[in-house]
């Protein structure tokens, strides 16, 4: 059995931490042990108890330093991070060693902010990436975005998500849902932290301009706030904030659509999570979004306002388009990102990696 050591830096739960928990669990059918490693002081602890319940260990460390002697006796080390100080860890910890990128690596924000962030990415991130043994990335698109612009070669290791867990619901399931939410109208359903590339901005405006469907926010964020009060300022009757909720795969079950106008995620689980719940999703035409998901499955729109409010009435208009994009979603996401072919993907890379046989 491969005993493998996952590393973060995280401060809190996000979508890399949520790719820990929906994935690790599923390496033991590969013969792979894997233990997860938190950073004793953060907001981690619910993490913690959901990775321990799903039978992965998982283990606080009071500093970098300590992770060299705590991960000297597993066969491979991954390390994921937030901060660019992390990364110094590689001139430290023994081989083989990799790193698993989450980054939103390109921004569309306007007034040059994207070369400004690239410049950025390369001086703090991708130029200590050299000490690594691998580095995985989840996209192919991310895979050419390193390799185009900072010269680094990466595995690609497809980023999916449980189809148990998200699912569509059976009609009896959706109407009590439904209920149970105050889900009267068309809802759509937008999860994410609320941080300025999740672009929450455009989804007040869309539902200022679609007075006649309801927009439920999901999250918490530095953002939170200010938006709240914006959608008072606003009078905007039809958005809810829900806050930080652990039934998020219930929500989407009972949910019509998905509305995710993202300015830089990399492809982001929301979209995923949305498809495998048999569910339109209208997200933006970028590189990551256009490898994850077609106009077979979703609506790829310009993240405006005006745009979306279309694509919103659109979907309203035509039941059985949004109901055929759901279906087709679904069935990507079982063919190509599922966390069963995620996982598999991972241990024949750490296997490689670590030249531990089977």
């Amino acid at each position: 059995m491969l005993r493998a050591a996952f590393i973060t830096d995280a401060p809190r739960i996000a979508g890399s931490e949520i790719w820990l928990l929906e994935t690790l669990p599923k390496l033991p059918q590969q013969r792979i042990s894997p233990a997860v490693f938190l950073p004793s002081s953060s907001g981690l602890a619910r993490l913690k108890e959901l990775l321990e319940a799903r039978g992965v260990p998982t283990h606080t460390y009071p500093s970098h330093n300590a992770l060299v002697h705590l991960t000297e006796n597993y066969d491979v080390r991954i390390l994921q991070a937030w901060y660019p100080k992390t990364y110094l860890l590689l001139k430290k910890l023994p081989s083989p060693k990799a790193v698993f990128l989450h980054d939103q690596l390109e921004y569309h924000y306007p007034f040059g902010i994207k070369r400004l962030y690239q410049l950025i990415y390369g001086a703090t991130k991708a130029s200590k990436l050299k000490d690594a043994d691998a580095v995985l990335v989840g996209t192919h698109w991310a895979a050419h975005y390193l390799r185009r612009h900072f010269g680094l070669e990466t595995q690609v290791v497809a980023v999916g998500v449980d189809p148990d867990r998200f699912r569509p619901p059976s009609p009896e399931e959706r109407q009590a849902l439904r209920s149970l939410y105050q889900f009267s109208r068309f809802t759509l359903l937008t999860p994410a932290r609320f941080t300025l590339e999740k672009n929450h901005l455009a989804v007040l405006l869309t539902a200022r301009l679609t007075p006649d469907a309801d927009f439920v926010l999901v999250g918490e964020g530095s953002w939170s706030k200010g938006l709240r009060s914006l959608a008072r300022v606003l009078n905007l009757s039809n958005v809810r904030f829900l806050g930080r909720r652990e039934d998020i795969a219930e929500l989407y079950r009972a949910a019509d659509a998905v509305l995710f106008p993202t300015l830089a995620d990399n492809p982001g689980l929301v979209i995923l999570e949305g498809m495998a719940s048999g569910l339109p999703v209208i997200t933006s035409p970028f590189p990551p979004q256009q490898e994850v998901i077609s106009p077979r499955e979703g609506l790829l729109v310009p993240p405006h306002p005006r745009n979306l409010s279309q694509a919103v009435r659109w979907l309203m208009q035509n039941p059985q388009k949004a109901r055929e994009l759901g279906e087709n979603g679904r069935q990507r996401i079982l063919s190509e990102r599922s966390v069963d072919v995620g996982a598999l993907m991972l241990a024949d890379v750490l296997r490689a990696l670590s030249k531990v046989p089977l």
